[in-house]
């Protein structure tokens, strides 16, 4: 498996990033079963049964002991919503640059692989997100380089930006709309997936799909979830805080 860092986001790690690569790749295979996606078959990726039996292993002798949620392990609602969108409307992004962020387990960015895209990126700050990402990408046959961190930039010069499913937290989402205003000054499309978090900028959104899709029940409370697709228009006239 390789994994490409984004734009220096890796200088000077050398062979300590390339081993904490391998070893996240080694728990991905050792903790995840490699599966088709419900809503989108077409894919496969390294799924987990258990949500928090997963989350235990990850935090188990971590440092730093606290890690983020393995958002990777599990086929999210909004994700599963915006690949299915994607394949089904490859002219949203056939021929063009893609940014997928807080790209998870990367199922919208290898959803955008397949319907054309020129260049994918996948940004991601967990390093068992990222090594996932690799992993499923090599497994459906694309190409999707994993970058860090990118939400204080203008979107990598990306003409297509998909958001999934990261409207669960304030700061995120601040985060997230800065990138998007950026973004869309200099002409991106913004596509996003979610199910209506409470951070959604729903306001400045067009809905252009809605899907029924399964999920973990012990994840989201519910085996199916309701999930939109939304396209971001003027952000100077939907302005919100």
């Amino acid at each position: 498996m390789t994994v490409h860092s984004g734009r220096g986001r890796a200088e000077g790690a050398g062979s300590s990033a390339t081993a904490g690569v391998d070893q996240a790749g080694a728990f991905v295979l050792a903790n995840a079963t490699l599966r088709p996606v419900p809503l989108v078959p077409e894919i496969s990726l390294h799924l987990a049964d258990d949500a928090f039996a997963v989350w235990e292993a990850t935090e188990s002798g971590a440092d730093p002991p606290e890690r983020p949620p393995p958002f990777w392990a599990f086929a999210w609602p909004g994700g599963q919503a915006l690949a299915r969108y994607v394949l089904d409307h490859r002219d949203a992004v056939a021929g063009r640059s893609v940014l997928d962020v807080g790209s998870g387990s990367g199922l919208a960015g290898i959803a955008a692989a397949m319907a054309g895209a020129s260049v994918v990126l996948a940004s991601e700050v967990d390093q068992f997100a990222m090594a996932a990402t690799g992993l499923n990408a090599a497994a459906n046959g694309v190409q999707v380089t994993v970058v860090g961190d990118v939400l204080d930039g203008a979107g990598e010069d990306a003409q297509v930006i998909l958001c999934a499913d990261i409207w669960y937290e304030r700061r995120l989402a601040h985060r997230a709309l800065s990138l998007i205003r950026k973004a869309r000054a200099r002409g991106s499309d913004v596509l996003v997936g979610d199910i209506g978090r409470t951070y959604l900028p729903r306001p400045m959104l067009r809905e252009l799909a809605a899907y029924d899709v399964p999920v973990l029940a012990q994840l989201e409370d519910a085996s199916v979830k309701r999930a939109m697709v939304l396209a971001i228009d003027d952000l100077e006239e939907k302005r919100v805080r």
